[in-house]
Protein backbone atom coordinates (compact mmCIF):
# COMPACT_ATOMS: atom_id res chain seq x y z
CA UNK A 1 0.00 0.00 0.00
CA UNK A 2 1.62 3.38 -1.31
CA UNK A 3 1.81 5.75 1.97
CA UNK A 4 -0.99 8.32 2.48
CA UNK A 5 1.17 11.78 2.72
CA UNK A 6 -2.25 13.66 3.76
CA UNK A 7 -3.13 11.57 6.52
CA UNK A 8 -2.54 13.49 10.03
CA UNK A 9 -2.63 12.11 12.82
CA UNK A 10 -5.51 11.35 15.19
CA UNK A 11 -5.53 11.01 19.10
CA UNK A 12 -7.97 11.33 22.35
CA UNK A 13 -6.91 13.50 25.36
CA UNK A 14 -8.01 13.26 28.94
CA UNK A 15 -7.19 15.49 32.14
CA UNK A 16 -6.07 14.05 34.80
CA UNK A 17 -7.19 16.33 37.44
CA UNK A 18 -11.15 16.95 36.71
CA UNK A 19 -13.41 13.85 37.93
CA UNK A 20 -16.67 13.60 36.23
CA UNK A 21 -17.93 12.19 38.41
CA UNK A 22 -18.09 14.95 41.05
CA UNK A 23 -19.29 17.26 38.75
CA UNK A 24 -22.45 19.19 38.74
CA UNK A 25 -22.81 19.94 34.80
CA UNK A 26 -21.19 17.98 32.13
CA UNK A 27 -21.77 18.99 28.40
CA UNK A 28 -20.03 18.77 25.27
CA UNK A 29 -19.38 19.45 21.81
CA UNK A 30 -19.14 18.02 18.54
CA UNK A 31 -17.65 19.90 15.50
CA UNK A 32 -18.27 17.95 12.24
CA UNK A 33 -15.92 19.20 9.79
CA UNK A 34 -15.43 18.86 6.25
CA UNK A 35 -11.86 17.12 7.27
CA UNK A 36 -11.75 16.50 10.70
CA UNK A 37 -13.89 15.92 13.47
CA UNK A 38 -13.55 16.86 17.11
CA UNK A 39 -15.56 16.16 20.42
CA UNK A 40 -14.91 17.56 23.21
CA UNK A 41 -16.43 16.99 26.99
CA UNK A 42 -16.10 19.54 29.57
CA UNK A 43 -17.06 19.27 33.42
CA UNK A 44 -18.36 22.41 35.14
CA UNK A 45 -16.63 24.29 32.50
CA UNK A 46 -13.78 22.83 32.74
CA UNK A 47 -11.67 20.97 29.77
CA UNK A 48 -12.11 17.24 30.58
CA UNK A 49 -11.48 15.60 27.47
CA UNK A 50 -11.74 15.78 23.59
CA UNK A 51 -11.23 13.46 20.08
CA UNK A 52 -9.88 14.66 17.11
CA UNK A 53 -10.39 11.99 14.23
CA UNK A 54 -10.60 12.31 10.41
CA UNK A 55 -14.50 12.92 9.41
CA UNK A 56 -15.84 10.02 7.27
CA UNK A 57 -18.59 9.83 4.43
CA UNK A 58 -21.21 9.32 7.06
CA UNK A 59 -21.54 12.59 9.59
CA UNK A 60 -23.44 10.56 11.80
CA UNK A 61 -21.00 7.83 12.39
CA UNK A 62 -18.24 9.99 12.11
CA UNK A 63 -19.67 12.27 15.16
CA UNK A 64 -20.47 9.22 17.72
CA UNK A 65 -17.02 7.62 16.90
CA UNK A 66 -15.50 10.73 17.90
CA UNK A 67 -17.57 11.05 20.78
CA UNK A 68 -17.04 7.47 21.84
CA UNK A 69 -13.44 7.72 21.39
CA UNK A 70 -13.34 10.61 23.68
CA UNK A 71 -15.05 9.30 26.38
CA UNK A 72 -12.69 5.92 26.26
CA UNK A 73 -11.58 4.63 29.41
CA UNK A 74 -13.70 7.44 31.22
CA UNK A 75 -16.64 5.33 32.81
CA UNK A 76 -18.68 8.59 31.36
CA UNK A 77 -21.63 7.67 29.20
CA UNK A 78 -23.49 9.49 26.64
CA UNK A 79 -26.52 9.39 28.55
CA UNK A 80 -24.94 11.48 31.76
CA UNK A 81 -24.06 13.98 29.45
CA UNK A 82 -26.35 16.57 30.36
CA UNK A 83 -26.06 18.68 27.27
CA UNK A 84 -24.65 18.56 23.76
CA UNK A 85 -24.51 20.88 20.77
CA UNK A 86 -23.65 20.28 17.08
CA UNK A 87 -21.36 22.80 15.31
CA UNK A 88 -19.33 22.39 12.10
CA UNK A 89 -19.80 21.89 8.42
CA UNK A 90 -21.96 18.73 9.46
CA UNK A 91 -23.66 20.09 13.09
CA UNK A 92 -27.38 19.16 11.61
CA UNK A 93 -26.27 15.56 11.34
CA UNK A 94 -24.80 14.99 14.85
CA UNK A 95 -27.66 12.34 16.06
CA UNK A 96 -27.57 13.01 19.78
CA UNK A 97 -27.17 16.72 20.08
CA UNK A 98 -29.90 18.33 21.47
CA UNK A 99 -29.02 21.91 19.60
CA UNK A 100 -26.86 23.11 16.94
CA UNK A 101 -25.18 26.35 16.64
CA UNK A 102 -23.07 27.71 13.14
CA UNK A 103 -18.82 27.03 13.61
CA UNK A 104 -18.36 31.04 13.59
CA UNK A 105 -20.04 31.74 17.08
CA UNK A 106 -18.64 28.33 18.34
CA UNK A 107 -15.20 28.97 17.21
CA UNK A 108 -15.41 32.43 18.94
CA UNK A 109 -16.16 31.28 22.21
CA UNK A 110 -13.33 28.81 21.66
CA UNK A 111 -10.93 30.52 20.73
CA UNK A 112 -11.74 32.96 24.18
CA UNK A 113 -11.70 29.96 26.32
CA UNK A 114 -8.12 28.77 25.04
CA UNK A 115 -6.45 32.00 24.51
CA UNK A 116 -8.15 34.44 26.87
CA UNK A 117 -10.69 37.20 27.02
CA UNK A 118 -8.07 39.28 25.27
CA UNK A 119 -8.25 38.30 22.63
CA UNK A 120 -10.14 40.65 19.36
CA UNK A 121 -8.99 38.71 15.73
CA UNK A 122 -9.29 34.85 15.37
CA UNK A 123 -8.41 33.32 11.98
CA UNK A 124 -9.94 29.72 11.77
CA UNK A 125 -8.61 27.67 8.81
CA UNK A 126 -10.56 24.45 8.08
CA UNK A 127 -10.92 21.98 5.93
CA UNK A 128 -13.31 23.28 3.55
CA UNK A 129 -12.87 27.21 3.95
CA UNK A 130 -11.51 30.45 6.11
CA UNK A 131 -13.09 32.45 8.04
CA UNK A 132 -12.17 35.85 9.74
CA UNK A 133 -13.75 36.29 12.81
CA UNK A 134 -13.66 39.43 15.18
CA UNK A 135 -14.83 39.30 18.95
CA UNK A 136 -15.55 40.87 22.04
CA UNK A 137 -14.21 40.25 25.79
CA UNK A 138 -16.83 37.75 26.27
CA UNK A 139 -16.52 35.54 22.99
CA UNK A 140 -19.35 37.07 21.38
CA UNK A 141 -19.06 37.75 17.52
CA UNK A 142 -19.09 41.14 16.36
CA UNK A 143 -18.01 40.77 12.77
CA UNK A 144 -17.09 38.19 10.30
CA UNK A 145 -15.78 37.32 6.73
CA UNK A 146 -15.66 33.80 5.19
CA UNK A 147 -14.11 32.59 1.81
CA UNK A 148 -15.09 29.40 1.18
CA UNK A 149 -15.00 29.29 -3.20
CA UNK A 150 -12.57 26.81 -3.50
CA UNK A 151 -10.63 24.60 -1.64
CA UNK A 152 -7.05 26.31 -1.54
CA UNK A 153 -6.40 27.97 1.13
CA UNK A 154 -7.92 24.98 3.27
CA UNK A 155 -6.44 21.82 4.98
CA UNK A 156 -7.92 20.04 2.06
CA UNK A 157 -5.82 22.34 -0.25
CA UNK A 158 -3.30 21.56 1.63
CA UNK A 159 -3.97 17.79 1.89
CA UNK A 160 -3.60 18.07 -1.71
CA UNK A 161 -0.30 19.21 -2.23
CA UNK A 162 1.04 16.60 0.56
CA UNK A 163 0.31 13.49 -1.95
CA UNK A 164 1.70 15.59 -4.90
CA UNK A 165 4.73 16.19 -3.54
CA UNK A 166 4.74 12.98 -1.40
CA UNK A 167 5.88 15.09 1.66
CA UNK A 168 3.84 13.89 5.04
CA UNK A 169 1.40 16.71 5.82
CA UNK A 170 3.27 17.60 9.33
CA UNK A 171 6.66 18.17 7.83
CA UNK A 172 4.90 20.70 5.12
CA UNK A 173 5.48 23.94 7.09
CA UNK A 174 8.69 23.37 8.08
CA UNK A 175 10.50 22.25 4.85
CA UNK A 176 8.46 25.32 2.78
CA UNK A 177 10.24 27.84 5.27
CA UNK A 178 13.61 26.16 4.20
CA UNK A 179 14.55 28.53 1.32
CA UNK A 180 17.10 31.05 0.53
CA UNK A 181 14.70 33.27 -0.71
CA UNK A 182 10.95 33.33 -1.06
CA UNK A 183 9.74 32.43 -4.55
CA UNK A 184 6.48 33.70 -6.22
CA UNK A 185 3.22 32.71 -4.85
CA UNK A 186 1.40 29.80 -6.72
CA UNK A 187 -2.24 30.43 -8.15
CA UNK A 188 -4.30 31.31 -4.88
CA UNK A 189 -7.33 31.06 -6.38
CA UNK A 190 -7.87 27.34 -7.44
CA UNK A 191 -6.47 23.95 -5.68
CA UNK A 192 -6.38 22.43 -9.22
CA UNK A 193 -5.04 25.95 -11.59
CA UNK A 194 -2.53 25.69 -8.09
CA UNK A 195 -1.70 21.85 -8.35
CA UNK A 196 -1.22 22.21 -12.70
CA UNK A 197 1.00 25.16 -11.70
CA UNK A 198 3.72 22.93 -9.17
CA UNK A 199 3.74 20.19 -11.40
CA UNK A 200 5.16 22.92 -13.97
CA UNK A 201 7.62 24.04 -11.53
CA UNK A 202 8.76 20.75 -10.72
CA UNK A 203 9.47 20.21 -14.14
CA UNK A 204 11.42 23.39 -14.48
CA UNK A 205 13.70 22.03 -12.16
CA UNK A 206 12.30 23.50 -8.65
CA UNK A 207 13.00 21.68 -5.50
CA UNK A 208 9.88 20.89 -3.06
CA UNK A 209 10.68 22.85 -0.75
CA UNK A 210 10.67 25.55 -2.99
CA UNK A 211 6.97 25.12 -4.21
CA UNK A 212 5.70 24.00 -0.86
CA UNK A 213 6.99 27.81 0.06
CA UNK A 214 4.95 29.19 -3.15
CA UNK A 215 2.16 27.10 -1.94
CA UNK A 216 2.31 28.19 1.57
CA UNK A 217 2.70 32.01 0.43
CA UNK A 218 -0.29 32.16 -1.73
CA UNK A 219 -2.26 30.53 1.08
CA UNK A 220 -0.78 33.04 3.30
CA UNK A 221 -1.42 36.14 1.19
CA UNK A 222 -4.79 34.69 0.41
CA UNK A 223 -6.36 34.59 4.72
CA UNK A 224 -3.90 37.51 5.07
CA UNK A 225 -6.30 39.79 2.56
CA UNK A 226 -9.09 38.26 4.25
CA UNK A 227 -8.15 39.57 7.92
CA UNK A 228 -7.08 43.15 6.47
CA UNK A 229 -10.93 43.39 4.52
CA UNK A 230 -12.36 42.07 8.31
CA UNK A 231 -10.06 44.79 10.43
CA UNK A 232 -7.93 43.24 12.17
CA UNK A 233 -7.41 43.95 16.13
CA UNK A 234 -4.90 42.87 18.56
CA UNK A 235 -4.64 40.02 20.22
CA UNK A 236 -4.85 37.64 16.94
CA UNK A 237 -5.42 33.69 16.99
CA UNK A 238 -5.45 30.94 14.35
CA UNK A 239 -7.63 27.88 14.78
CA UNK A 240 -8.45 25.19 12.79
CA UNK A 241 -5.67 22.45 11.41
CA UNK A 242 -3.61 24.69 9.07
CA UNK A 243 -3.20 26.88 12.46
CA UNK A 244 -0.19 23.77 12.91
CA UNK A 245 1.60 24.49 9.73
CA UNK A 246 4.49 26.98 10.67
CA UNK A 247 5.31 27.80 6.99
CA UNK A 248 1.53 29.05 6.48
CA UNK A 249 1.67 31.08 10.07
CA UNK A 250 4.45 32.72 9.59
CA UNK A 251 3.85 34.22 6.53
CA UNK A 252 0.31 35.22 7.69
CA UNK A 253 2.40 37.21 10.40
CA UNK A 254 4.66 38.23 8.29
CA UNK A 255 2.20 40.03 5.82
CA UNK A 256 -0.08 41.21 8.74
CA UNK A 257 3.22 42.38 10.81
CA UNK A 258 1.41 40.72 13.96
CA UNK A 259 2.13 37.80 15.63
CA UNK A 260 -0.54 35.18 16.58
CA UNK A 261 -0.76 34.34 20.02
CA UNK A 262 0.74 30.32 20.93
CA UNK A 263 -1.64 28.23 21.62
CA UNK A 264 -1.43 25.69 24.52
CA UNK A 265 -3.97 23.15 23.04
CA UNK A 266 -4.68 21.27 19.80
CA UNK A 267 -6.02 24.56 17.62
CA UNK A 268 -8.38 21.97 16.06
CA UNK A 269 -10.48 21.87 19.37
CA UNK A 270 -11.78 25.62 19.37
CA UNK A 271 -15.34 25.14 17.42
CA UNK A 272 -16.12 21.81 19.57
CA UNK A 273 -14.49 23.74 22.78
CA UNK A 274 -17.10 26.77 22.06
CA UNK A 275 -19.90 24.42 21.42
CA UNK A 276 -19.49 22.62 25.01
CA UNK A 277 -19.53 26.11 26.35
CA UNK A 278 -22.35 27.12 25.10
CA UNK A 279 -23.81 23.68 25.76
CA UNK A 280 -23.22 25.01 29.62
CA UNK A 281 -24.80 28.03 29.02
CA UNK A 282 -28.42 26.55 27.54
CA UNK A 283 -28.38 24.09 30.17
CA UNK A 284 -27.56 26.25 33.45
Amino acid sequence: MSQEFWRWKEYNWRASDVSWQDGALITAGVDVGSVSTQAVVMVDGKLYAYANRRTGSDSPESAHKAMEWALQGTGLTLDRIHYIIGTGYGRVNVPFAHKTMTEIACHARGANFLYGPSVRTVLDMGGQDCKAIRIDAQGKVLAFLMNDKCAAGTGRGLEVFADLMQVPIEEMGELSLQVEQEPEPVSSMCVVFAKSEAIGLLRKGWRKNEVLAAYCRAMAHRVALLLTRLGIEREFVITGGIAKNIGVVARVEKELGITALKPNFDTQIAGAVGAALIAREKKR
